[in-house]
């Protein structure tokens, strides 16, 4: 680490400059909006990622004559809820040997699995120096490990030092065409194998004959009742799968007032009533969407599959945008369009012993992962 460079360990987000971590963010490669320091400090100041929650904020900020070089996002972890990339085996393996997995360093954005940058940095030295301080914490302070999720191709190379440990994961991701884009949803379905076409004309057929029209509300149209209607929906699904919620009603009030024009939301109504509703995230400078949440106060058959997918898509074709992200998991999206992509983390195991058969573990898993992607490659939805 360059003499001049001082890193240092902040535990609350807001005691870093807004400006300067976001001037950061948006020089580097691969920027999201929700690296964006208005989101991760909501995430904080609402209850969703605190130390109560186990996300002890731990960010890191390197300085060079006081200016900000490098900065990431880093939690001390007592458990690995809200992260889409599972070691709940390794945990388990350590448990059983006697030793303490939790707590773990995790350098990621909460529940939020958006690839993307996540050291943030003006050089490569910089970002590469934040890789050596989370190993260094995590080695004074006797903590079992260090994770890096959905991390772009710089964050890769600041971790290609022997130690850490690669893994690829797979989502699903649609893209535009760039040389010659969808002129309307009808385009895009007319792209796609005949069965795949039928069967969602037939799921939005299925809506239709519901009754449900759906209404698109973008930034700062988005009234606080809307956002009210969202959550209602937003617990529900939580609720019937017998789980919390992640994210309090604050952070969304949060996202309101400090990043209005990064949200869209599709309300589905029948009549007057409203029924459902699905929130897209939006990066306007880069024209991408990402799908987030959505929930329903009644069941309506293939309402997801329209709320959740036909709708933003049709949307993104309308308003020109390159790609749309559908989150974690998810075969079944390829059928929507939607194709393979891998992303990448990088794992760091203090236990020498431990990370060895780790180590083995992922590259068993590594030829795994690419043999899925060869066969999901032959299996593409579209035309040949």
């Amino acid at each position: 680490m360059s003499f001049s460079l001082e890193v240092r360990v902040v535990g609350e987000p807001g005691r870093i400059d807004a400006r300067e971590w976001n001037t950061l963010l948006d020089n580097g490669a691969a920027p999201t909006p929700f690296m964006r320091h208005e989101y991760l400090l909501a995430l904080h100041e609402s209850g969703s990622a605190t130390a109560r929650t186990g996300w002890q904020p731990q960010f890191l900020a390197a300085r060079r004559g006081g200016a900000l070089v490098a900065a990431c996002p880093l939690y001390l972890k007592s458990h690995s809820y809200g992260e889409y990339v599972f070691d709940w085996a390794w945990a388990d393996a350590y448990q059983r040997h006697g030793l303490d997995y939790y707590p773990k360093l995790l350098c990621a954005v909460p529940f939020t699995p958006v690839p993307g940058d996540r050291l943030l940095a003006a050089e490569p030295a910089a970002r590469a120096a934040l890789a050596t301080a989370m190993r260094r914490i995590a080695t004074d302070n006797e903590l079992s490990s260090v994770h890096l999720l959905f991390t772009s191709e710089a964050d890769r190379a600041a971790t290609e030092d022997p130690g850490w440990l690669a893994r690829r994961t797979v989502q699903f991701h649609w893209l535009n065409p760039e040389d010659t884009p969808y002129a309307d949803f009808a385009a895009f379905l007319a792209a796609l194998q005949r069965d795949k076409r039928k069967k969602i004309q037939q799921e939005r057929r299925r809506v239709a004959e519901a009754g449900i029209v759906f209404e698109a509300l973008e930034g700062e149209a988005i009234t606080t009742a809307d956002w009210d209607f969202f959550y209602r929906c937003y617990t529900l699904t939580y609720r019937a799968h017998h789980s919390m919620p992640y994210l309090t009603r604050d952070f969304f009030a949060r996202m309101q007032a400090t990043m209005a024009r990064h949200w869209l939301m599709f309300v589905a109504r029948r009549g007057s009533e409203r029924v459902a509703a699905s929130l897209i995230a939006l990066d306007p400078p880069r024209r991408a969407a990402f799908g987030r949440y959505w929930g329903c106060t009644e069941h309506v058959s293939c309402l997801h599959f329209e709320a959740c997918y036909y709708q933003p898509l049709a949307w993104c074709i309308a308003n020109g945008y390159r790609r749309f992200e559908g989150g974690a998991q998810g075969e079944h999206k390829m059928a929507r369009g939607l194709l393979p992509v891998a992303t990448g983390s990088a794992h760091w195991l203090a236990h020498p012993q431990f990370a060895q058969a780790v180590a083995d573990y992922l590259e068993r898993e590594g030829a795994g992962v690419a043999e899925y992607l060869d066969e999901l490659d032959e299996r593409r939805p579209f035309k040949a």
